[in-house]
C-alpha cells in the first residue's frame, strides 16, 4: 500500500478505535479530506484487504435518509495499517504527532 498523507490520516482514525465502524462523513469530519479524496483511499484500502464495507440495514424511507455504507478494518488491516504509521513515524526523524504532540527540545515554540 502506497503510504500518501491522505491514506495515513485514514488509518489513524479508523486506528483510534478499530472495532467501530465508520461511515463516510465521520470520516470527512475525522480526517478533514474532502469526499474525492476519502472515497479513492477507501476503496484502495478496500482492494487492499485491510477494510471492509457493509451497507447499513434501514428503510431509508422510515430513516428519512440514506442507508450508510459503513467501514471498519479488518483484521489483517488493523496489523498492517499499525505497521504501516509506525514505519512512517520511525521514516521521520524527531516525528512529533500534530494533534498535541510536544515540541521537540530546542524547537521554537
Amino acid at each position: 500500500m502506497r503510504m500518501t498523507i491522505p491514506v495515513a490520516k485514514v488509518l489513524a482514525a479508523l486506528l483510534a478505535e478499530p472495532d467501530e465502524q465508520r461511515y463516510g462523513l465521520d470520516l470527512m469530519r475525522l480526517t478533514g479530506l474532502p469526499s474525492g479524496t476519502l472515497y479513492p483511499v477507501l476503496h484502495r484500502l478496500q482492494g487492499a484487504g485491510w477494510l471492509a464495507a457493509d451497507w447499513e440495514a434501514i428503510d431509508p424511507v422510515a430513516a428519512g435518509r440514506p442507508a450508510r455504507r459503513y467501514y471498519r478494518l479488518t483484521a489483517v488491516g488493523v496489523t498492517q495499517a499499525r505497521q504501516a504509521l509506525a514505519d512512517l513515524r520511525a521514516a521521520i526523524p524527531d516525528a512529533r504527532p500534530s494533534w498535541g504532540g510536544t515540541e521537540p527540545t530546542g524547537a521554537p515554540a
